[in-house]
């Protein structure tokens, strides 16, 4: 499933497209994805104007002069594609529908955004712009690990006296919002910090060094345009290359790169989600 890196590059590919356009005409070819589409949807997306382009945690965000906000998420294989680009960011036309295009967005300045999605695990929504963050899929989220409000102090305060393994912490979304198993495998390797090691008994010289890990970790992934392991396009149909800058992740049984490491990656299941380490490298 995309992670924070993979969603803020979808987003910032489809903000010059959408961004200040008007949506001409809305196709829905199905009543639902994950779950059923909004009533009227389209009627309520078509005359408005794209005012704003936004991110929350693993969420895409269109807030539209309706008042209302498109909320998108692109699941396990979900892709959201420009084409016939007039700003001249994408070189190829409208493609020929296909047979997983469940949302097609028309824009007035030519550009079209489709929304593709074999195994159907996206979804989108339409919220009330002014109550977004109090929809049950914002509501519970924790701080935007890149942005001000996730420190040493709010990662210090969420970590004690909480057992369980620090994979799992990292991976509570109420903890900080938008990781996932790549990025989390990526920082604890970086921070050298067994996947199993108790949320408890991190100390504070640990945590201050692991929030500016966080941070590196994903703006690096952004500047790579994420990680494409599957079904991941960025908004031109581009792959992203941050999985060839992997430390652990996926390299089971391949030897650690730290210069003076002799370890080999493994793997443990934790939560039923895959785990990689070096067991040299990480306590």
């Amino acid at each position: 499933m995309p992670e924070l890196p993979e969603v803020e590059t979808v987003m910032r590919g489809l903000t010059p497209s959408m961004e200040g356009a008007v949506v001409v005409k809305a196709l829905i070819n199905r009543p639902d994805l994950r779950w059923p589409f909004p009533e009227n949807m389209a009627e309520r997306l078509t005359g408005n104007r794209v005012e704003r382009m936004r991110r929350r945690s693993k969420y895409i965000l269109a807030d539209l002069s309706s008042g209302e906000t498109l909320l998108i998420h692109l699941g396990m294989s979900g892709r959201m594609l420009v084409s016939g680009d007039p700003l001249g960011q994408f070189t190829h036309d409208h493609p020929k529908a296909e047979k997983h295009d469940h949302v097609v967005l028309d824009f007035d300045n030519g550009a079209r955004v489709t929304f593709n999605d074999p195994r159907r695990f996206g979804a989108m929504d339409l919220l009330e712009t002014a109550t977004a963050d109090q929809h049950k899929l914002l509501s519970g989220l924790g701080p935007e690990p890149l942005g001000n409000d996730f420190n040493e102090s709010h990662l210090a305060e969420a970590l004690k006296n909480r057992k369980l393994p620090m994979k799992s912490a990292l991976l509570d979304q109420k903890i900080v919002s938008g990781l996932g198993n790549i990025y989390v495998c990526e920082t604890l390797y970086r921070g050298k910090m067994h996947p199993s090691r108790r949320a408890c008994d991190v100390t504070a010289h640990e945590v201050g060094e692991l929030v500016p890990i966080i941070r590196n970790v994903l703006s690096e992934a952004i500047q790579a345009g994420g990680s494409s392991l599957k079904d991941f396009r960025q908004a031109d149909g581009e792959l992203g290359y941050f999985q060839h800058s992997f430390y652990v992740y996926g390299r089971e049984g391949e030897p650690c790169n730290a210069s003076d490491c002799s370890g080999q990656i493994e793997r443990i299941v934790q939560s039923g989600r895959s785990s990689f380490f070096c067991p040299i490298c990480q306590r």
